[in-house]
């Protein structure tokens, strides 16, 4: 960990940087992550990786640096640099906003130093040079052996091996090794500290408590201080060191060891001056307040901060408790400032802010994430941006997916308080981890809209998404004039109305209770287990009570009208939703895991112990399809928001997307880790993973929604694996590269263009939207709705302007110079010039033609150009060959929509004009026939395919 104040110039800091041009070489070469192949970026996958949420920090200690602006009355700037695994993150520490995420390095980093623009972060055996996110240099251990502890002074970078063996030197401006120092046998180096003020020393900690002072220039040990000088332990036993730390007084450093012990020592002196000892655990980090005020600050194993008046002997101050819940990885204090920085692994980074120099500090402001692996995620909310995650840290969070800061923790109550007088973790208060949630949106500003199961718990509970906190009711499943729980709760489920929510229990309870008041409503009895049900789980015969069925899935459909349960022992039962009557039960081969229900559609998802899931029709209540091919047990699944697609997740850590209506398997790709819980976005944009080691949620574009995306069946030998995204996420150069991504190298087809041919006397239609055909129809009533109220006011000056010709095309008519001698001439062409283009293409076509080149001209045409060029059709010449354009292009069978839109309009503008000219007669008995003929075998095929649709789904 280090502390850098540098010092830039104010034009620097107020125009932002141009972004550098790419080169079109390495536009598309991207170098390979660790444990994915190199044709994996050039797949054709229906998801792409986007990005990761709900990273902040690690184990690794932060990097603290201030940018001092010139002409700035605000103060200095604070950077806080911190490690994310493979890649970091730098944030802006006046509001804990993201401002870069570095490109991931091929293995983790083990440390991370600032040096003015550019970031030092050590990686393997390499240590990399970054600036704006990009890596920029690299430096190689000679050894081959791993780097850890980056440290920066000066023009030098001190690094040592894994080992802790040898020091390292480099020179960063000609980034080459400049020495090469080995410690003595029997010394480890675990730390390095440049003391202030000392030129080219370097003060190193090794894992026996004692402590050697280097001069790195002459490569020598010039003073060496043993852990019996350091501490006062009695039985003097060894305690490796574990923090360093420069005090604000030159010569004074504080010594943090793995027995709790600090010392604070004068190295110049070689004296101690104070001890303190932290009863918490082994000091894991220390800083010196550096605003005037003699204090200390420690952090333990345990996630406490304690501090420490060094005016008044080492007086302890204050203890918080808990303030990170595991170890504390750092801390900085913010020079000249009351605020202390603190990070650690529980995913978290806090400021802290101290009112008086001896009152307790109070968290001001924090970026904190899931501290272990979230198992189960949902998207919140109808609009895709939003997501509530659950993990074994037994708490419960909103995850933002369009801006981190928006993110957060629902509150369980004051449980820090009580904490601190029980003397407990923070954790230990919580309630026990989530295994099941559900929610309705319809009323979330009214009451509580969010209800979860937890685990090995009697009770569910309501939240409260709009107060950010835990709800008002606590619902349990008893008995009737008894407090007896009926077993613990399994499922629950929140009906699509937001007015009820229902809870199983592993004994066959199912209870409803209203959201608002907590009431309980109704109970439906699921009965003994029905005959013919073969699987293991069956009560044994004499004992076929319902408190002896699992109840595993809940679901209600979107009416309220039926409620599903599933059993372990493999059923599934439908109730009557009002009377609480069983309806219907239908029996599977296999025991149920869960269900999940797509309420737009209908289907019913059951997941199955045989590896098996099959989808059921609540409706006909019979299986439609079945998915297997699982190497492993299903672990989670989700419907596409227009129910077409069922993507899985299961233990052989491959994501599996199967399409509904062919059910075929159309996407398949491997994870570097099982993901254990997924869920698809309302919106169908995204799909976001949970996974079994790692904090985050990451993200999958649907490149379905940005290309046309052609399918294909997979096979396991197409599946291929797939590196998790980044937190760089839509940052420059790495957004360019997963854009290309989501594009499909296939050429698409042009929508104006000629489509071909069906086989058989099939009708084919534009790839227009339909909004432009009913915009067409109904333009008079949008012109008039749109109409100004006030007419428009002439302007002072009528600029000068050019006369154009009639029709869509802006084009000036050129006058020609008056001339006695060929005023025929000259009548000709502007009689030739004043005709459009939709007319000249019109009279271009023989009349024998299918007019493909009119008609993809015409469908270029916005509405209001076709309504224009369509009413200036004033000879009876250009009526007739539009009626034969209309004839010809519903014989050929193409463009069917776009023939009777045009058709509507020409007989509601020229109707008049038609029946006063009888040459026209002929054309208009001619479509009619046409039009007769083509309807009535449209109108045929289309009752043919209900009646095949509606046997195919009675006898299934």
């Amino acid at each position: 960990m280090s502390t850098m104040a540098i010092v830039v110039d104010d034009e620097e800091t107020t125009h932002p940087p141009r972004k550098r041009v790419r080169s079109e070489s390495t536009r598309n070469v991207t170098e390979p992550r660790p444990g994915v192949s190199p044709e994996i970026s050039n797949s054709r996958r229906l998801f792409a990786p986007f990005r990761a949420l709900g990273l902040i920090t690690n184990e690794v200690p932060f990097a603290l640096q201030l940018r001092a602006v010139k002409g700035s009355a605000e103060g200095p700037r604070v950077h806080v640099l911190t490690c994310l695994g493979n890649s970091w993150a730098l944030w802006e520490g006046e509001k804990m906003t993201l401002l870069f995420v570095g490109s991931e390095a091929q293995d983790s980093i083990t440390g991370l130093a600032f040096e003015g623009d550019f970031i030092w972060a050590s990686s393997g055996h390499h240590v990399l040079k970054y600036s704006r996110g990009k890596e920029v240099g690299r430096l190689t251990n000679p050894l081959g052996t791993q780097i850890t502890s980056p440290l920066l002074f000066g023009s030098h970078l001190l690094t040592l091996t894994e080992d802790g063996q040898n020091l390292l030197t480099w020179d960063v401006s000609e980034e080459t090794l400049h020495s090469q120092i080995q410690f003595e046998p029997g010394f480890t180096a675990v730390h390095l500290l440049h003391p202030a003020t000392y030129l080219n020393k370097v003060l190193v900690g090794g894992n026996d408590g004692s402590l050697q002072l280097w001069n790195i220039r002459t490569q020598t040990c010039i003073h060496k201080i043993p852990f019996a000088r350091l501490s006062e332990s009695s039985d003097h036993s060894p305690a490796s060191v574990t923090a360093l730390a420069q005090s604000p007084a030159i010569d004074v450093i504080g010594i943090g060891f793995a027995s709790g012990e600090v010392s604070i020592y004068d190295i110049r002196a070689d004296e101690k001056i104070m001890r303190v000892f932290v009863r918490e655990g082994p000091v894991r980090a220390l800083a010196f307040r550096g605003d005037g005020h003699p204090a200390l600050a420690s952090a333990s194993d345990t996630g406490y901060i304690s501090l420490w008046d060094l005016g008044s002997g080492g007086r302890l101050l204050h203890t918080v408790r808990g303030a990170h819940d595991g170890s504390i990885s750092a801390l900085e204090w913010i020079p000249g400032q009351p605020l202390l920085i603190s990070s650690g692994g529980d995913n978290s980074v806090k400021q802290w802010h101290f009112d008086s120099p001896t009152s307790p500090p109070r968290l001001l402001k924090f970026r904190s994430g899931h501290q272990t692996p979230p198992h189960l995620i949902r998207y919140y909310g109808e609009d895709g941006k939003q997501l509530l995650t659950a993990s074994r840290d037994r708490s419960l969070r909103y995850t933002s997916v369009v801006r981190d800061s928006r993110s957060f923790e629902l509150s369980q109550g004051s449980l820090t308080k009580k904490a601190t007088t029980l003397s407990v973790p923070v954790t230990s208060l919580k309630h026990t981890p989530v295994t099941a949630l559900s929610y309705s949106t319809t009323r979330s500003k009214d009451w509580d809209d969010i209800l979860t199961a937890h685990s090995d718990e009697i009770y569910a509970r309501t939240w409260s998404m709009l107060n950010k906190r835990l709800g008002q009711h606590t619902l349990g499943i008893v008995e009737k004039g008894k407090s007896r729980a009926l077993g613990m709760i399994k499922a629950v489920c929140v009906s699509s109305c937001g007015n009820f929510g229902l809870a199983s229990s592993s004994t066959g309870a199912i209870h409803m209770w209203n959201m608002q008041s907590g009431a309980c409503r109704k109970s439906f009895n699921i009965g003994p287990c029905p005959e013919g049900v073969h699987t293991k789980y069956r009560p044994p015969p004499g004992k076929q009570r319902s408190e002896e069925r699992s109840v595993t899935g809940l679901a209600t459909d979107s009416l309220n009208r039926v409620v599903i349960a599933s059993t372990l022992d493999g059923t599934v039962n439908f109730f009557d939703f009002h009377t609480a009557k069983l309806a219907h039960t239908l029996i599977i081969p296999a025991a149920i895991v869960s269900v999940v229900l797509q309420r737009d559609s209908g289907l019913l998802a059951v997941t199955c112990d045989d590896l098996v899931v099959r989808l059921l029709d609540i409706e006909t209540r019979r299986i439609v399809r079945e998915f297997g091919g699982f190497g492993g047990r299903v672990l989670d699944l989700t419907f596409s928001s227009d129910s077409r697609w069922l993507t899985t997740t299961s233990l052989d850590s491959i994501i599996r997307t199967f399409d509904i209506p062919s059910g075929r398997l159309i996407d398949a790709f491997r994870t570097a880790s099982v993901a254990t819980s997924i869920s698809f976005s309302p919106t169908g944009d995204f799909l976001a993973t949970a996974h079994l080691d790692s904090v985050g949620v990451y993200l999958w574009a649907n490149r379905a929604q940005y290309a046309d995306f052609s399918f294909r069946t997979i096979t396991e030998e197409d599946v291929e694996r797939v590196n998790l995204p980044s937190m760089l996420g839509s940052a420059e150069d790495e957004a360019l590269e997963h854009l290309s991504a989501l594009t499909v190298h296939d050429q698409s087809q042009d929508i104006l263009g000629p489509i071909p041919d069906l086989d058989g006397e099939v009708v084919t239609l534009t790839h227009l939207p339909r909004s432009k055909w009913q915009t067409l129809l109904n333009l008079d009533v949008i012109q008039q709705r749109n109409k100004p109220k006030e007419p428009p006011k002439a302007p002072e000056k009528a600029p000068f302007f050019l006369p154009t010709l009639p029709g869509v095309e802006s084009r000036f008519m050129v006058q020609e110079k008056q001339s006695e001698k060929t005023p025929a001439r000259r009548s000709d062409k502007f009689a030739a010039n004043a005709e459009s283009a939709f007319v000249q293409k019109l009279s271009q076509e023989p009349k024998d033609s299918n007019y493909e080149a009119f008609f993809t001209f015409a469908k270029s045409l916005s509405p209001a150009a076709a309504d224009l060029e369509i009413r200036s059709l004033a000879t009876v010449q250009d009526l007739c060959l539009f009626l034969n354009a209309l004839s010809q292009r519903l014989k050929s069978r193409r463009d069917f929509e776009a023939v009777q839109t045009y058709l509507n309009l020409f007989l509601r503008v020229h109707g008049e004009l038609l029946v006063s000219n009888p040459e026209l007669r002929s054309e208009l008995e001619a479509l009619l026939s046409l039009q007769r003929q083509e309807s009535s075998r449209l109108l045929d095929s289309i009752a043919s395919c209900l009646g095949t649709l509606a046997f195919v789904r009675d006898t299934l």
